[in-house]
C-alpha cells in the first residue's frame, strides 16, 4: 500500500510535471512557487485540488446570474508572473484578487500590489489569508475593476486574473512608460496570453506567446456577434 504523498511532495510534483513543462524556468520563481504555501489559498472544501492541474472554485462567488470565480491553474499563474519580468521596485494592479494567491506571488517580486475584487467576501477572504501569512505589501480592496481607475496613480504591471473578449483599453492609459500589462484575451475555444508593453507616449507593444482558456472576469465589455 503506497503511503499518502506530503504537501511537499504534491507541491514538488506540481513544479516539475506542469509548471516546468511549459517553459516556467526562471529559478527564482520557481523556488518562490516552492515556499509560499498555495493550498492556504484555496477553499477548505477544496483543499485536496490545491496542486491540480485545473481552476479551482472559490466559495462565496456565485449568483443566480453569475457563475462561481475560480483560482487559475498554476502553471498559468505561474507562466504569467515568469513573462511579466517584474522588478523589485515596481508597483503592481491586479484585477480579479480571488484567493489571493496570485496577489501573494506577485507581492514577492515587486514592491506595491493593489488587487481589486468585485466580490466583498472574497475581497474579505483574500485580505485575511494575505495578512495571515505575512503578505503585508498587498492592498486588497472591493471594486469592480472594469470600471474606470481615479486619475492619479500609474502602475508598472497591470495583471488580469482572468479573460476579457478584448484588452481595457483604459487600463493602457495605467501604465507607466515601459509598464507591462498581462491578459488573457479571446472567445472560448481559442484565447490567447496576451502582454502589452508601454513603449513611448501613445504607443504599445503586443506579443501574444501562448493559448490558454480562462474564466472570464465580470462586467468587461464583449463585442457584438452581430454584422449589421
Amino acid at each position: 500500500m503506497n503511503p499518502t504523498p506530503t504537501l511537499e511532495r504534491l507541491r514538488f510534483n506540481m513544479i516539475e510535471q506542469q509548471i516546468r513543462p511549459w517553459d516556467v524556468l526562471d529559478l527564482e520563481i520557481l523556488d518562490l512557487l516552492s515556499n509560499i504555501r498555495r493550498e492556504e489559498y484555496v477553499p477548505q472544501a477544496h483543499r485536496a485540488l490545491a496542486f491540480f492541474d485545473m481552476e479551482i472554485p472559490l466559495e462565496g462567488a456565485s449568483t443566480p446570474k453569475e457563475p462561481g470565480q475560480c483560482m487559475l491553474s498554476p502553471k498559468v499563474e505561474a507562466r504569467m508572473l515568469q513573462d511579466l519580468h517584474i522588478q523589485k521596485h515596481e508597483s503592481v494592479l491586479e484585477i480579479g484578487t480571488g484567493s489571493g494567491f496570485m496577489a501573494a506571488l506577485l507581492a514577492h517580486r515587486a514592491a506595491q500590489v493593489l488587487t481589486l475584487e468585485i466580490d466583498p467576501a472574497l475581497a474579505a477572504g483574500a485580505a485575511d489569508t494575505l495578512r495571515r501569512n505575512g503578505v503585508m505589501n498587498v492592498e486588497v480592496r472591493h471594486a469592480d475593476g472594469s470600471q474606470p481607475l481615479p486619475s492619479g496613480p500609474t502602475f508598472d504591471v497591470i495583471v488580469l486574473s482572468g479573460s476579457v473578449a478584448r484588452i481595457p483599453q483604459g487600463l493602457l492609459g495605467s501604465l507607466k512608460l515601459g509598464g507591462r500589462l498581462a491578459a488573457i484575451v479571446g472567445d472560448e475555444p481559442m484565447m490567447r496570453a496576451h502582454f502589452v508593453t508601454r513603449t513611448s507616449e501613445g504607443k504599445w507593444d503586443t506579443v501574444q506567446p501562448w493559448d490558454i482558456v480562462a474564466p472570464r472576469l465580470l462586467n468587461f465589455p464583449a463585442p457584438s456577434r452581430f454584422n449589421f
